[in-house]
């Protein structure tokens, strides 16, 4: 199974981008994962939030192809302690997914097409974090995720 981690913007923060990059290397002998970092676009004075969400969702939906299952990490999403997404990951495997793709969206949230785009939504946490920890923390996930199905020995319970 393929994994694409599509984001809105680019991490700036050096010691998240660390850790990033070294999850990233940690899923490769796990299985094929892609990240594609789309280009932020800035809000304006003229203009409102849902214009800024809908042209971000013009760049996400070019990038999402049509067979594509496609998970938007949200905060009204599913919640799952880490052994449960590791079975929810596993049972994804086994009806043979070609491609899973992950969001995270901008700063403000989703346009109403990217909801309907979706084939899921998952939360990280009740709490509220900065897209950019976000990403570090759903590869951390994804990797122990990984880890738990393996019999590895990183996560304990």
């Amino acid at each position: 199974m393929n994994v694409r981690l599509i984001n809105i913007g680019k991490t700036t923060v050096p010691y998240l981008k660390e850790g990033e990059l070294e999850y990233e290397k940690r899923l490769k002998h796990y299985l094929k994962f892609e990240r594609i970092d789309l280009k932020e676009i800035k809000s304006s004075k003229n203009q409102s939030n849902e214009i800024l969400k809908k042209n971000e969702a013009e760049l996400l939906l070019k990038m999402i192809k049509p067979n594509d299952v496609v998970i938007i990490l949200d905060e009204k999403g599913d919640h799952y302690s880490s052994e449960d997404f590791s079975k929810w990951l596993n049972k994804k495997e086994i009806r043979g997914l070609k491609q899973l793709v992950f969001v995270i969206g901008g700063a403000y949230g989703f346009d109403k097409s990217i909801y309907d785009r979706s084939n899921e939504k998952l939360s990280i946490s009740k709490m509220t974090f900065s897209h950019q920890m976000i990403r570090l923390l759903f590869l951390e996930q994804l990797y122990r995720a990984k880890t738990i199905l393996s019999g590895e020995k990183y996560h304990h319970s």
